[in-house]
């Protein structure tokens, strides 16, 4: 027994002993940093226009709502008065009755013939009053101008004048039992008909001038200083506009316009600028390939802006949080502040920060650090 508890003792010892001087595994070098893999891209500052992207509504320039100066049965609708239709400027859109307007022109031109008869007779006693002057005895107090009838004279006079005014109403009013368009004109609506009796404050249609239309948009009030009105007193166009309406016209299609002022006014719910661009022809006689614009119409309007001098255009997605931009350097990222002076729909447009060479780590990175390794891909 005793034996056998000596040599448990040994080997357990023995045990220890091994386990006690067994070498200990080392991991031998540490992890080998490996610089990130970026694209780059070499930037350039040069002078720009950039595109500012609103939207507008179309309007008319020219917009009446059709009433009569005076009453009157329709009894002539005009051919091309119907909605849709195309009118020139004095084509016939209605007529009313006009025989009580031609009695009382007749009657007008009566009282101005008695007018002119009274007139003439007050100057023959006139006349008459004066040669019958020379011979009254000289001295003492009289009333010329009743001896030589002066007051009945121009009394006589007014008469005469206010018979012509008269005459002059009636056939004002007799040609305003016709209507004709007043400018070359679309017909959006018409609400009358022959048999119609008319008041003037009846409307018998609507009609819009068809050689130019309105686009109002709305403008960041921040953008304003980088778009060009027109400028009245040196006679010059304002800024060029591309108006396109993907819903509703062919792919590709456009038209242009020209920016003609910023209404003095916020809009109450946007709180942005409001401004007005014309578009000629904007039916689209002169062109079969333009589009032809519709009242109320919503639209995209591209305006070109004003030119920026020595500045680098890039894409808004490579502008990073607080406007920065990463940059390639040595082999390092950087990361630079820059100042932005407008964006468009497209592409940042910076004046500070960037120089021609610079290259730009297009590349997004998870977490991005300062004065990281970089390593550009290969081409």
């Amino acid at each position: 027994l005793a034996l056998s508890v000596v040599i448990l003792g040994a080997a357990a010892g023995l045990t220890v002993l091994t386990f006690s001087t067994e070498p200990t595994a080392q991991r031998s070098g540490a992890t080998k940093r490996t610089p990130m893999l970026v694209d780059i891209m070499e930037v350039s500052a040069e002078n720009h226009r950039p595109a500012i992207v609103v939207t507008g509504t179309v309007e008319a320039a020219r917009d009446i709502e059709l009433r009569p100066v005076v009453d009157g049965q329709v009894v002539k609708v005009g051919d091309g008065f119907n909605p849709g239709a195309r009118v020139a400027k004095g084509d016939l859109l209605l007529r009313l009755e006009a025989a009580d307007f031609r009695n009382e022109l007749a009657q007008r031109k009566s009282a101005l013939h008695q007018a002119r008869a009274d007139l003439a007779q007050e100057n023959a006693l006139h006349n008459v009053a004066v040669a019958e002057l020379k011979y009254v005895e000289q001295g003492g107090a009289r009333n010329e101008d009743m001896l030589l009838r002066k007051p009945q004279l121009d009394a006589a006079r007014e008469r005469v004048t206010a018979a012509e005014a008269a005459i002059d109403q009636a056939k004002l009013n007799l040609g305003r039992t016709t209507i004709r368009a007043p400018f070359d004109a679309l017909v959006l609506r018409r609400e009358v008909d022959i048999g119609s009796l008319l008041r003037p404050s009846d409307s018998a249609g609507r009609i819009v001038g068809s050689d130019e239309y309105w686009v109002t948009i709305e403008v960041p009030q921040s953008k304003l200083r980088w778009i060009q009105t027109r400028d009245a007193d040196a006679d010059e166009d304002g800024a060029v506009v591309t108006i396109r309406n993907e819903t509703a016209w062919p792919k590709g299609a456009s038209r242009k316009g020209r920016l003609q002022r910023v209404i003095g006014a916020l809009d109450g719910a946007t709180r942005m600028a409001r401004a007005l661009v014309v578009v000629r022809d904007p039916l689209g006689d002169k062109s079969e390939s333009s589009p032809a614009l519709m009242i109320g119409e919503f639209v995209e309007v591209a305006i070109q802006g004003s030119e920026l001098e020595n500045a680098v255009r890039l894409e808004r997605r490579f502008i990073r949080d607080k406007d920065t931009v990463w940059l390639f350097a040595d082999g390092k990222l950087v990361v630079k502040p820059v100042t932005v002076a407008i964006e468009d729909e497209t592409h940042a447009y910076v004046v500070e920060g960037l120089s021609t060479g610079d290259k730009v780590v297009v590349t997004a990175l998870s977490r991005p650090r300062p004065g990281a390794e970089l390593r550009v891909r290969e081409a």
